[in-house]
């Protein structure tokens, strides 16, 4: 039987002159950009003064003919961070209409955009006077970690069956080799048949920039015969602690031992943030699983606009995807034809 193995001590490394205090999340500090889109980035920033009082970072990509701003790869949201305000509430809008407008305005001419904004900004009423549409998606989120015990409490029986179970067959490893959770993230995603959205190079250049940081830990599920059946990357600041690539072995996943490791996730995030965010997805199982842990659901906007040649493209790709599609079923009633049960 696998013993349970503690958590690592934390230590923590000095700010970074590419640390920036005016952002939401490190999903908007100079060195993610730099890491998730080198060459690629900018950001709009309205000053008063000398003080930045609000800064929106994007991401960018120029084709022949078009120009789009879209969320870069295992970064869940990015800005607007704006100031804090002071004063009588409609004072507050006033001013956060005034300054989301002003990002707006600074934005380059693209012809298609689509951002998921921080759950901190809860007015997006300036974009949809810009001619912007928004979609609600949901989080879940553990906002207070200072009692885990009561963190635990609120876990669901089938999440705390699961870590029972897990801590009899695996042990947790903290510093997992990298090559490694690659290598299972390959073989989630061709259980369904697909490839990642991105390259291992991309995840390493980011790996890099998180490590040099010390703002990230590669969790895994070891059994006795040193095989690992699942694995989780996380990062973090000091708001919120976040897990992004989540990993199995198809073939051979111990009983809870994904639910141990984000649990083993929490703890840490106990120690380096003040929240956990389970970087929450629209895909119903996905959500069932991060339910369970008992954070509270918490909505953001993903914000959409287009102009005409930007709408040609999506049409154009969703065209092509559904093809893609419609081969790939065809092929595989082929093979069902030709193999019976």
């Amino acid at each position: 039987m696998a013993e349970h193995s503690p958590q690592q001590a934390v230590t923590a490394t000095a700010p970074r002159p590419d640390t920036m205090a005016c952002v939401n999340s490190v999903f908007e500090q100079p060195w993610w950009l730099d890491a998730v889109a080198p060459g690629r980035w900018s950001a709009a920033v309205v000053r008063q003064g000398d003080d930045v009082v609000a800064r929106l970072p994007y991401t960018y990509r120029r084709r022949p003919g078009l120009m789009t701003i879209v969320q870069p790869e295992l970064t869940q949201t990015l800005g607007p961070w704006l100031a804090c305000l002071e004063g009588k509430y409609a004072r507050r809008l006033e001013r956060e209409k005034r300054l989301l407008g002003q990002l707006i305005e600074l934005l380059p001419p693209f012809d298609f955009l689509r951002v998921n904004l921080s759950p901190s900004l809860t007015n997006w009423l300036p974009f949809y006077w810009a001619g912007f549409d928004a979609t609600v998606r949901y989080t879940y989120r553990i906002e207070d970690l200072t009692d885990l015990e009561r963190v635990r409490a609120e876990f669901q029986e089938h999440v705390r069956r699961g870590i029972r179970k897990a801590e009899g067959a695996v042990a947790v490893e903290c510093d997992h080799p990298l090559d490694d959770l690659l290598r299972l993230n390959a073989l989630t995603f061709a259980r369904q048949g697909r490839r990642p959205p991105y390259s291992d190079e991309y995840v390493r250049r980011l790996d890099a920039a998180c490590a040099a940081r010390g703002s990230r830990r590669i969790f895994a599920a070891v059994d006795a015969r040193g095989k690992p059946h699942a694995a989780l990357y996380v990062v973090w600041d000091e708001r919120t602690l976040y897990p992004i690539i989540n990993a199995r072995d198809p073939s051979s996943c111990a009983v809870g031992a994904n639910t141990l490791l984000y649990w083993e996730a929490i703890r840490l995030a106990s120690q380096v943030s003040r929240a956990f965010d389970f970087e929450g997805s629209m895909l119903e199982p996905i959500e069932h699983f991060v339910r369970g842990f008992g954070g509270r659901q918490t909505a953001y906007f993903s914000i959409f606009k287009a102009g005409l040649k930007g709408k040609s493209a999506v049409a154009a790709r969703s065209a092509f995807v559904g093809a893609r599609r419609a081969v790939k079923a065809r092929r595989r009633n082929r093979r069902a034809a030709a193999n019976p049960a």
